[in-house]
């Protein structure tokens, strides 16, 4: 390494957030990127570990210590190519991966682990300023013509591997633009749109040709695409979102994450003018049941909407402030976190169960709730009440949407209801149809979908053509 006693001399140095009561007022990133010499200062705290567990702590298998040595000695293209070369997107994962490489990080045994993430931003945001970032246009054409459903972050990875390959690549989605829940589920705020526009504006000129406002299985039969195809990757995600069946489900004022979500991040993007809203935070008292990164959002967007007020209910106990790293490293741990969103005035509370909402008049007024303990048993005389306008449940997805096109093909499930496929070849059990992302895995992050959405390219060229260069 570059600085081999970086890691005894250098304190870890962090990224910092602009102030909450500054960032609340748009929906902007208030992220605060690192100079370039604080950058490489950090990249020269990696330890060239013996066994670097951050490889395999990281779903992309990214070569942490290999960019963070060319960080440190100022070469940045070459760290680009790197990251490249396992991360379609890292400017995404950059900005929205938990980084389990981090807790991975053999100095996260004294909770100092290297930044991997910010320096991973940084070397990307550096590569696109300088206009290293170019089209790698296949100078060959396979004549193979492939169509990939759903243009989430699963999606988008095959098609830019398998287009690099010389395939004709054809991706449709069911809303008006790219990205799946990159653009409509996660917030502005934790990463603006027009990184998602840059990336497809590359895969354009590589050659994807992507087909907008098609819903496969309602707008286009999925049976007319099998004929069509040398093969199909079905990356649709995992969109059923878990319900809340209790008394008072009905009220006006009780919505999943996901109607309330996309239409600001439409709004935000001018594909819906602000008198399309159907749901709003404003002056409301906001409840968010469900303590992941669906809750944080909710909380965030409610905030810069306006909110009076807003709590997060979790059902599960309040996690230890740290983790026992014997028990736990390498692996990712449970412990007390507090993400951007929560430290904008949230109030949190644990071990709570909803019993029932309440309502006036047809609208929601508040919840009914109780506490339970650690076995998830109701506590006695422990009910309390909680004034809301607005619901919000954001309790995770079960699985992806079986209706229409998943339906229509008549493809097999998993117990789990998920498309039945291996992390092998990827392989449904229908002839020339593979599946990859949260469709297959159930409901992840968006680095598992780049690797799935890699793996899965992978194993298509290899059908297609009998063997493959791609990557794994």
């Amino acid at each position: 390494m570059g600085k081999v006693t970086g890691f005894l001399e250098i304190d870890r140095y962090d990224r910092k957030y602009k102030p909450a009561s500054d960032r609340v007022r748009n929906f902007k990133e208030f992220v605060i990127p690192l100079s370039e010499e604080k950058t490489k200062e950090q990249a020269a705290r990696c330890m060239d570990c013996g066994i670097p567990f951050c490889h395999t702590g990281c779903p992309v298998n990214n070569q942490i210590p290999d960019w963070n040595d060319l960080v440190y000695n100022s070469n940045w293209q070459e760290a680009s190519l790197n990251l490249h070369s396992t991360n379609n997107f890292p400017e995404f994962t950059g900005r929205i991966c938990p980084a389990p490489c981090e807790a991975s990080c053999t100095l996260n045994l004294t909770d100092d682990a290297v930044t991997i993430k910010t320096i991973e931003c940084a070397i990307v945001d550096k590569a696109w300023k300088e206009g290293w970032i170019k089209p790698q246009i296949s100078q060959i054409k396979t004549g193979k013509n492939i169509a990939i459903i759903g243009s989430g972050p699963a999606g988008l990875a095959a098609a830019q591997q398998l287009a690099r390959q010389g395939h004709s690549i054809d991706l449709y989605e069911k809303n008006s633009t790219a990205g799946g829940l990159l653009r409509y589920g996660i917030p502005d705020f934790k990463m603006e749109k027009h990184l998602i526009d840059r990336r497809v504006a590359q895969m354009q000129e590589e050659g994807v040709t992507f087909h907008y406002n098609k819903n496969i299985g309602y707008d286009v039969d999925i049976n007319d695409l099998f004929q069509e195809y040398d093969a199909l990757i079905l990356t649709g995600g995992s969109e059923k979102p878990r319900d809340l069946p209790i008394p008072g489900r009905d009220l006006e004022g009780v919505h999943y994450a996901m109607d309330f979500l996309p239409s600001q991040n439409r709004i935000n993007s001018l594909e819906i003018s602000e008198d399309e809203r159907k749901i709003s935070a404003k002056g409301k008292n906001v409840v968010v049941i469900g303590g992941g990164d669906t809750g944080s959002d909710c909380i965030g967007t409610s905030f810069r909407q306006g909110a009076l007020s807003v709590t997060q209910l979790e059902i599960m106990p309040e996690p230890p402030e740290s983790e026992n790293k014997g028990l736990t490293w390498p692996h990712w741990p449970l412990k007390m976190r507090t993400s951007s969103s929560q430290a904008e005035g949230a109030k949190r509370d644990f071990s709570i169960l909803t019993e029932s909402f309440l309502g006036n008049d047809g609208k929601l007024t508040g919840l009914n709730c109780v506490e339970v303990d650690q076995s998830l048993k109701k506590i006695d005389n422990s009910n309390i009440q909680i004034k809301a306008d607005l619901a919000l449940l954001a309790m995770g997805f079960v699985h992806p949407i079986h209706e229409g096109l998943l339906s229509n093909l008549d493809i097999k499930l998993n117990q789990r209801g998920n498309v039945d496929a291996n992390d092998v070849d990827y392989k449904t059990n229908k002839e020339k149809i593979f599946v990859a992302g949260d469709m297959r895995r159930g409901q992840s992050l968006v680095v598992w979908a780049i690797r799935e959405g890699r793996q899965v390219a992978h194993s298509v060229d290899k059908y297609l053509m009998g063997k493959t260069k791609l990557p794994r």
